[in-house]
């Protein structure tokens, strides 16, 4: 395991993305495979998930930057 509660690269089930939604703004969550993190764009945090579980506490997620907000090839969302 990972330091950081981390197994390798986690994958979201498309249709659990398509339930959950941000806790602060009730907005859309895009998912970042490569940090395996879920995205709040209008909030700018980012809920990690540990072992297959998203953590969408508002204390646990990280703050992210303008610019990895407007990244989208890295970030996906429901199909």
């Amino acid at each position: 395991m990972a330091a950081d509660g981390r197994e390798g690269k986690a994958n979201v089930d498309p249709k659990l993305l398509e339930l959950l939604a941000c806790p602060l703004t009730k907005g859309p969550l895009a998912w970042d495979p490569e940090r395996g993190e879920l995205i709040s764009r209008v909030a700018k945090l980012a809920y990690p998930v540990r072992d297959g579980i998203p953590i969408m506490l508002p204390s646990e997620a990280r703050s992210i930057s303008a610019e990895d907000v407007l990244s989208p090839p890295r970030l996906s969302g429901p199909s």
